[in-house]
């Protein structure tokens, strides 16, 4: 017998998505761009066979995996399972990536610049200062692989799920000799291929996720 597959693909583009918003575990439907996305990730697994799929609880990763479906009678079994949902952002789930860096901007200078250094800066000046600083704290808070947020996760604790996911995948898939489907989320999808591609953590929380793209991976049977 050969070897068995695994198509992981992303949701469908979101309304959050489309806002720059920190969704997290919050809801967001797909957008018409988002429809069309899942449509293509259908179109791509087509002429595939698998007769499992994974999804989570958000309705994104489950209306994605719809439309996949229409085309897959074969599949029978749909497992929901939340080691493959998205990265929780805590309490800024909701809230856009722009008044992030503008708010924890504004916050650094205040704490970080005193005396001289910010009574010599003119107004336009402290802006730009603000928005350097808004956007490094972004960079590290949105792809530092260790920085949690409050009440969230860091993409450590990401991938401690996500490893446990695929250990019982593996087992699941040569248990019942299957190919299966899985509609998940960027950083769970970042954080499953730099596993299964032995990739660096530096390499794997830069990766773009493509809404419209199927990562197919290889089982030994």
């Amino acid at each position: 017998m050969g070897d068995y597959e695994i198509y992981l693909f992303r949701h469908g583009k979101t309304f959050f998505n489309t806002k720059g918003i920190f969704t997290g575990w919050k809801d967001s439907k797909l957008t018409s761009e988002g429809i069309r996305n899942a449509k293509k990730v259908a179109e791509i697994l087509k002429k595939k066979k698998f007769q499992a799929a994974f999804q989570t609880k958000l309705s994104r990763s489950k209306d994605t995996l719809k439309y996949v479906l229409k085309f897959h009678p074969e599949c029978k079994k749909i497992i929901t399972d939340d080691r493959m949902i998205e990265r929780s952002y805590g309490i800024l789930e909701g809230t856009s990536h722009k008044s992030f860096i503008d708010k924890i901007g504004e916050k650094i200078v205040d704490l970080k610049i005193e005396g001289d250094a910010i009574e010599n800066l003119n107004l336009d000046e402290r802006k730009e200062v603000e928005k350097f600083l808004g956007e490094e704290e972004y960079k590290t808070i949105h792809r530092g692989y260790n920085v949690a947020v409050p009440n969230g996760e860091s993409f450590a604790d990401v991938e401690k799920r996500v490893k446990k996911f695929i250990i019982y995948l593996k087992k699941f898939i040569k248990k019942n000799k299957v190919n299966v489907a899985i509609s998940a989320h960027s950083n769970s999808i970042r954080l499953f291929r730099k596993i299964m591609e032995n990739a660096s953590r530096d390499k794997a929380t830069t990766w773009f996720i493509p809404y419209d793209k199927v990562f197919i991976y290889k089982i030994k049977a």
